[in-house]
């Protein structure tokens, strides 16, 4: 009997919550202006109307489309926090984001948006903040329409209307879309950190003003402006898209069927982004990383004692077996190009994808080569199982040093001097060229689940702890045909230029990634804001 009074006093209490709910949200949605929309639009229509009309008549038209509801495939905003969360905020904070989240779901839409960005957002530095910029543009790409991308280009100008703060949105929007204006609420800022408070809704920009701005010096006869946006859109958006002569509304069977813009359309490349998850966060995705995590940290510091304490043909079926997986062709084992000249050690110049990038090249080879790089964090040197020579950057003293190291061995260099994650090859430093008789070119690959093993604006001595986290890392090293190096060339003509720059096209030929003049430089400024320099002190 106490069983069955507790069973019925719970459903009672269950049904009572979920009816008030549901009476709150019938209420609310029959106050709410979407159900006037004909009194505030002058036009709605289905968005198919708009798709089937052509670039003509589209030209003179001032695109204003809602980003959540009008771009994104996702209604889902959760995953965008995540990533704030977790790499601007840390571990804990992501995890505070997690557990509250099946109560946040129970809030309004407004009040959902709050609560995610004050967890989000609450006591991070506004000068350090870099996400926005660094790590959440290549998830938005990867949701973007690709029939709403195509047809906002049939426009003479975009605005972007948005429910994000701006700070999460506006590189994106701008850099990477072209998007001409974008509307959305700012994050309020006390000494120099974020409050985790949105300025209100009545802060927006007005209607009137946005007009103003956007079709002044055009002809109001043959210029027109065109909402886009979903069903759920806010008030404030409403107000927005109230000057419009036509607004169209996406529902959820149309995002349903776009298909995900091709990278090939990106308006801008993307080459550089940061940011330590390779997985889209989800609730679901977000609550396997972090019960992964415990037991990925334990694997990762295994992994790095087997390399480190055992032999290579003990330790590689043991690496194996733990889930690293090294994928290899047949190494290059013909004699030098030019047999009469002293012959020194090989220099094997390979794309810089991870730190680990030399260790799986001497698994491969199954020699004790020396790696030499241009940064490397003393902990990264001290777990190395080959040996690593960290350079100086000053051409005349790294020269003798590799001279040196040459003509005791075999060496490895990465001459991009950084990591790059993407299909893309920057400029190689043709340092190697000058001094390496025989160069083989090695094309490497690799593929993660989780994490990412590198980093521009955070820890980067965690690099190789987070590639080993992953389940089942991914390598493929590709040995190509040997190539002369400037003393054996038999090209006088040839410049240690030429060298590098050929040694850059086979690579990219080989990988199908594209050869870019870009340098550690340019990456560091796009995502850390300084130029990768790094200060060493004995």
């Amino acid at each position: 009997m106490a069983k069955a009074y507790f069973i019925k006093t719970l459903f009672l209490f269950i049904y009572r919550i979920l009816f008030r709910k549901l009476k709150t949200l019938r209420r609310s949605l029959s106050n709410s202006p979407s159900f006037s929309q004909s009194s505030i639009f002058k036009t709605c229509h289905k968005y198919t109307c708009l798709s089937h009309r052509s670039s003509s008549d589209l030209a003179n038209s001032t695109m204003i489309f809602n980003m959540e509801g009008g771009l994104l495939k996702s209604s889902s905003l959760f995953p965008y926090f995540m990533l704030v969360a977790f790499e601007a905020g840390g571990l804990f904070r992501s995890i505070v984001l997690l557990l509250s989240y099946p109560f946040i779901c129970l809030l309004s839409q407004e009040m959902r948006l709050k609560w995610m960005v004050m967890i989000s957002f609450f006591g991070i530095k506004k000068e350090s903040f870099r996400a926005g910029t660094a790590v959440l543009p290549k998830f938005y790409l990867e949701d973007v329409g690709f029939e709403m991308f195509e047809l906002l280009q049939k426009g003479s100008r975009t605005v972007a209307l948005t429910n994000f703060p701006v700070v999460m949105v506006e590189s994106f929007l701008r850099d990477y879309l072209g998007v001409d204006c974008v509307v959305g609420r700012e994050l309020k800022v006390f000494h120099g950190y974020f409050l985790g408070l949105m300025e209100d809704d009545t802060k927006y920009v007005p209607s009137n003003i946005l007009e103003e701005n956007l079709i002044a010096t055009v002809d109001s006869d043959h210029h027109h402006m065109i909402g886009i946006t979903d069903f759920n859109t806010t008030f404030s958006n409403q107000q927005l898209l109230s000057s419009c002569k036509e607004v169209y509304f996406v529902s959820e069977t149309d995002k349903k069927n776009w298909q995900i813009l091709p990278r090939e359309r990106y308006p801008k490349a993307l080459i550089f982004h940061d940011g330590r998850l390779a997985l889209r966060p989800s609730p679901l995705a977000t609550l396997q990383a972090l019960m992964w995590g415990p037991i990925g940290f334990t694997l990762a510091v295994a992994r790095i004692f087997v390399a480190m304490l055992l032999p290579y043909d003990i330790s590689s079926p043991i690496l194996a077996f733990s889930g690293l997986r090294l994928t290899t062709n047949k190494p290059n084992t013909e004699g030098p190009l030019n047999p009469s000249s002293k012959h020194k050690g090989i220099v094997y110049v390979c794309n810089h994808r991870t730190l680990v990038d030399p260790l799986y090249i001497a698994f491969t080879l199954k020699n004790d080569l020396t790696a030499v790089t241009y940064s490397l964090s003393r902990f990264s040197e001290i777990i190395a199982p080959i040996k690593t020579v960290r350079l100086t950057r000053n051409r005349d003293q790294d020269s003798k040093k590799m001279e040196k190291l040459l003509s005791k061995g075999d060496l490895v260099v990465c001459p991009e001097g950084t990591t790059c994650r993407e299909p893309y090859l920057l400029r190689f430093s043709p340092l190697f060229s000058e001094i390496a008789d025989e160069i083989v070119p090695v094309a490497v690959t690799t593929h993660v689940s989780m994490f990412h093993g590198t980093t521009a604006g955070g820890l980067k001595y965690l690099d190789p702890i987070f590639f080993l986290m992953n389940p089942t890392p991914i390598y493929t090293i590709q040995l190509l045909d040997k190539i002369s190096g400037l003393s054996t060339c038999r090209d006088v003509s040839k410049s240690r230029y030429d060298v590098a720059n050929q040694v850059q096209s086979e690579l990219g030929k080989t990988l199908g990634f594209e050869c870019t003049m870009l340098t550690r430089r340019d990456k560091y400024l796009i995502l850390a804001g300084n130029e990768g320099v790094v200060t060493c002190t004995k």
